[in-house]
This record gives C-alpha cells, sequence and structure tokens, in this order.
C-alpha cells in the first residue's frame, strides 16, 4: 500500500511537497531533502549519533543516507557534504547563510555553525 508523504514541517514558508512512498518506507524516513541542490536534509525524528540516517530526495523520491555524527534534532538539519568556514549552505534550494565552522558530512548544522549572511 502507498501513502502520500507531505513535507510541511516548514508550511509557512510556502516549500512544501508531496511524494508517494509506501507506508513501510515512511516509517523508515528520518529526514528529507527538498530540492536536488540542498546541501542539508531537515530531521523528521530525532536521530541518534552513529545511526545511519535514512533520507528522501523530495523532488526525486530517491533514497539517500548519511552516518550521523552528532544527535540531530527534529526539524533540525544534517550536513550531507563537508563544509568549510565560508562555504554557502542550501536548503529549499535556497541559500540560508554561511559556515561560520568546519562541517562534517552527518553533523548538526545550526547556529554554532551556520550564520546568516545578512547581518
Amino acid at each position: 500500500m502507498e501513502s502520500a508523504v507531505r513535507a510541511d514541517l516548514f508550511r509557512d514558508s510556502g516549500f512544501a511537497s508531496t511524494v508517494t512512498i509506501s507506508e513501510e518506507e515512511e516509517h523508515m524516513i528520518q529526514f528529507l531533502v527538498h530540492e536536488k541542490e540542498d546541501t542539508v536534509g531537515v530531521a523528521t525524528v530525532d536521530i541518534k549519533a552513529g545511526e545511519t540516517a535514512k533520507g528522501l530526495m523530495m523532488d526525486s523520491g530517491k533514497k539517500v543516507e548519511v552516518k550521523a555524527l552528532m544527535d540531530i534534532p527534529l526539524g533540525h538539519k544534517i550536513a550531507l557534504t563537508d563544509f568549510k568556514s565560508g562555504d554557502t549552505i542550501l536548503k529549499y534550494g535556497h541559500d540560508i547563510g554561511k559556515v561560520v565552522a568546519f562541517i562534517r558530512k552527518g553533523e548538526h548544522v545550526h547556529i554554532h555553525n551556520l550564520k546568516t549572511k545578512r547581518w
């Protein structure tokens, strides 16, 4: 049986999309990647350090896996690649800020290592 999963953790932003997956797959998804250009995923559950987190690319339905190097709380970002200071992070296909401290693939991306470019 299939179900539609709606990525609307941030529905107020206007970035919501739907992809059809099986009910079994729905229970295995731990993070979503909204656009193919994105360099972070958004946790749909709390992810524990050391586990291989299973993600879903919302635009293609492709599955992706990342070993979590840190705990990633629900709604927070997990790095899909390594970043150096000054790199740009993309989420929903948009620039959401610059990296201010080295980030390894699988680490928590948040205010301690990402800052807005606005000020």
